[in-house]
């Protein structure tokens, strides 16, 4: 049957064909649609396949990892900044190994379209010394997935799909594939498999290593590596995922002169990289990231002048490949029009208007003028865009989470006001534990969540965190006194300041929370808020 899907959905398709029993993630750009179309799919309703949001990346990995401990296949969905706040696990489970076939999808996003890095998550599979698969289009991002649940029930690992963000949201037809049944469950043979204890662990770190060799021996005959000659061997050419397509719109036959190694399993095939740099007199390595191969051919061969790609300049060491620096680095004359009109001008993203981040900044900075040495800590959501003009409410920027623990050492520094500002799923997702360390040291800063009640940056998923904020908060901790709850609209305005006001004058933490649905929400879901609020 062919489909017209993004690159993502045809990985949550080929899932959901491998029989998966349970996909866990929490929304992230641009991974989130795999998850998203597994949850809107007839089929995977169906076969009861779990698509539930998790409240982070670590209990969504950990979760995936008790369901692989059953014997069943699952998968994890995140994007690269993501599997930093997974890591734990992930290191780990490579060395417990796994039951039923357990595949890990990390979505990296280079050229930072919606993200604070463009780190290259490769790096961490080869930290894991784990599998890691790579498709080039659509039609592998599927073929890939199937093949991924196989590989890791046949070496007893987890297994990496890396995507990218171009090959997460492009569209294109795919074939796909009759169904496989999901699994029963079965406890692992082993008992002290996943005890990782250390008389446990060492044994299981070395079957670890012991078994690269596997690993290496399956990525050298994996039809995703494929060693394509050509009559020109004065350039020899190594692509890996989405980089191969670019090399090839660069050919109007398809047709490359120069051999091309191209990569789609790792760890990288060293019997085939070695013909490819013995029969060619220069290697371009083409990858979207990191230099990743790059490197690992240097490792190879030392420091080779034959060895060309992002390490020395001869592509952008920074953001996005696509043909046309391609282009350049194959030495192709590239022509372009004198005067290319402007049609779409540069407009840098702006809250929606109605959006009650809007009033809780307005009220921010009226505060800001009282106190001149005022500092507010932001945090990763639609409320990040307070940075930009006309706002410029906040000074700092980091990561799931920070804002509460950045407060608190600012305080402890003795800078005051020290204010968080962080979003109800944001809260939940990493929040919790730095407002513990606040609440256990009475650290006076002020914390405001500000409470859309939806994950509004990726799509307005809906909340961990809805109607629970004031229960979580009174059970770390937060004296009910200063644990107050505002409506942010411009009417509120005088209120809300004199609110905000008094929690940042008393010397100790509190909580502001701010609760306005997002207003992108439909009338529905707003109107279950509504209610739900009624009963707290």
């Amino acid at each position: 049957m062919k489909k017209l899907l993004l690159g993502n959905e045809a990985l949550a398709q080929g899932a959901i064909d491998a029989g998966i029993s349970g996909v866990y993630a929490y929304p992230g750009t641009p991974s989130t649609e795999i998850t998203e179309y597994i949850q809107q799919s007839k089929i995977a309703t169906e076969l009861k396949i779990h698509s539930k949001w998790s409240v982070n990346e670590k209990t969504a990995m950990e979760a995936a990892l008790g369901m692989s401990y059953a014997g069943k296949r699952a998968m994890t969905v995140m994007k690269h900044v993501g599997l930093n706040v997974a890591a734990d696990v992930f290191m780990n489970m490579a060395i417990s190994g796994i039951n039923g076939g357990l595949v890990v999808v990390v979505a990296d996003d280079p050229s930072m379209h919606s993200s604070q890095n463009e780190q290259d998550s490769r790096n961490y599979g080869r930290f894991a010394m784990i599998p890691i698969l790579e498709p080039s289009n659509q039609q592998e991002a599927y073929d890939i997935t199937r093949y991924a649940f196989y590989l890791s029930e046949q070496i007893g690992l987890p297994i990496m799909i890396r995507m990218v963000t171009r090959l997460s949201h492009s569209r294109a037809g795919i074939e796909t594939y009759k169904p496989k049944p999901q699994n029963t469950i079965h406890l692992p043979k082993n008992p002290h498999q996943f005890q990782l204890i250390p008389i446990h662990a060492r044994n299981r770190y070395q079957h670890l290593v012991a078994i690269q060799s596997d690993s290496r021996e399956s990525s050298e005959n994996s039809n995703f590596n494929k060693y394509i000659s050509g009559p020109n061997n004065s350039l020899g050419i190594i692509a890996s995922g989405i980089a191969y397509n670019y090399l090839m719109e660069n050919f109007d036959d398809d047709t490359c002169p120069f051999p091309i190694l191209k990569i789609g399993q790792y760890p990288l095939p060293k019997k085939q990289v070695t013909k490819l740099f013995d029969t060619c007199k220069k290697i371009l390595v083409l990858e979207d990231g990191a230099p990743f191969i790059e490197e690992l051919v240097h490792d190879y061969f030392g420091r080779n002048k034959k060895v060309m790609g992002r390490l020395t300049g001869h592509l952008n060491r920074v953001g996005e490949l696509n043909p046309d620096n391609i282009s350049d680095a194959l030495g192709f004359e590239m022509t372009y029009p004198e005067d290319i009109p402007t049609i779409v001008t540069d407009r840098p993203p702006e809250l929606c208007v109605g959006c009650a981040h809007r009033d809780l900044f307005e009220a921010i900075n009226q505060l800001s003028k009282e106190h001149s040495n005022q500092q507010v800590f932001g945090d990763i959501g639609c409320y990040a865009l307070g940075v930009l003009p006309p706002y410029k409410s906040i000074n700092t920027l980091i990561d799931m989470g920070a804002s509460i623990t950045m407060a608190k050492g600012a305080s402890d520094a003795g800078i005051h006001p020290s204010i968080a500002i962080i979003g109800d799923s944001t809260f939940t997702h990493s929040g919790m534990t730095g407002l513990l360390d606040a609440v256990i040291e009475n650290t006076p800063i002020t914390v405001i969540i500000s409470d859309n009640s939806a994950i509004a940056m990726t799509g307005a998923q809906d909340s961990s965190a809805s109607g629970r904020l004031i229960s979580i908060c009174k059970g770390i901790g937060v004296d009910e006194n200063h644990l107050k709850v505002i409506t942010p609209l411009h009417k509120n305005l005088a209120k809300n300041i004199d609110v905000i006001r008094e929690e940042i004058n008393y010397p100790g933490v509190s909580v502001v929370i701010a609760q306005r649905p997002c207003v992108q929400l439909p009338k529905e879901r707003k109107d279950a808020l509504k209610e739900l609020q009624k009963t707290l």
